[in-house]
């Protein structure tokens, strides 16, 4: 009997296959605790004090409504351009041997490298009324400098590689022969992406979608420039929380970043909840 529990304890006390599990547990849990939790918990907590009336006062403010109306629907929409044009520059750099594709593969990393004021200063010399860009735009009646244009355009541009860098590795492990197969049993070129390619393709794609949007929402150093920052016009949220702690309203400032943190947290889980039923519907679950 003592000899069995003294076997049972030893097997209790047998390390796991992965060691030091519990220590980098813990590392972990503090880690995301310190930078993380604890910020984002101190920003609710001051907004908080404003309490609920306030908070409401703060969230349909006309200038608040407007700034995160044009931050968000901006970033949906550069998200999606980017989705349509990144799964096209990943099938290219995938599936294609062409002179110049390193140098066009190492590019698509640019906006990761470069300072987003940078990146900034260059699309509103392009895109303003005197710009490479702009003056033949001009003449056609097309504002994009110091419009929710031009801050699409700035989102677009940082926001590419995510979808790009996300999608890539996913497509190199689809093999031509799927493609082959589907088109010796009749499948047009249509249905073949359609049906066989997109299908393994949407978690990576809806994972890029959420990673390009989740940026360009808090995006503030490119968009700043080209935007202008009028009010009502193409003043976006980052900037306006801006102008609140400049007028010394700390309140007001961590209520509307709380607004954008509930918003936010919102979309990603139901991007979440759809790539869990992508992978479900198409048999790609974990």
């Amino acid at each position: 009997m003592l000899s069995n529990l003294a076997k049972a304890g030893w097997r209790f006390k047998r390390p796991s296959v992965i060691p030091g599990f519990g220590m980098t547990l813990g590392f972990t849990l503090a880690y995301l605790t310190l930078i993380v939790l604890i910020p984002l918990a101190g920003l609710v907590w001051r907004s908080a004090s404003l309490g609920w009336g306030g908070m409401w006062h703060v969230a349909t403010d006309p200038r608040t409504l407007n700034a995160l109306k044009i931050s968000f629907g901006t970033s949906f929409v550069a998200a999606l351009v980017n989705v349509v044009f990144g799964v096209i520059v990943a099938w290219v750099l995938v599936r294609y041997r062409f002179p110049g594709r390193r140098i066009i593969d190492a590019i698509v990393d640019l906006p990761f490298a470069l300072p987003t004021a940078v990146a900034g200063i260059a699309l509103t010399a392009l895109y303003s009324k005197n710009g490479w860009i702009g003056k033949w735009l001009d003449p056609l009646g097309i504002k994009v400098a110091f419009t929710p244009i031009g801050i699409t355009i700035a989102l677009i541009f940082i926001g590419l590689p995510f979808v790009v860098r996300t999608v890539q590795p996913v497509m190199e492990e689809i093999r031509k022969e799927v493609e082959e197969a589907a088109a010796t049993l009749g499948a047009t070129r249509f249905q073949t992406i359609t049906r066989v390619l997109l299908p393994g393709l949407t978690p990576a794609i809806l994972t890029g979608f959420a990673l390009a949007f989740a940026r360009a929402v808090g995006e503030y150093g490119s968009v700043i420039f080209i935007a202008g920052n009028l009010p009502y016009i193409s003043e976006i949220a980052p900037l306006l929380i801006v102008i609140r702690l400049e007028e010394f309203d700390y309140t007001g400032a961590t209520a509307i970043a709380a607004i954008m943190l509930i918003i936010s947290f919102t979309m990603l889980f139901v991007i979440n909840l759809i790539q869990a039923w992508s992978r479900r519907r198409y048999g790609y679950a974990t």
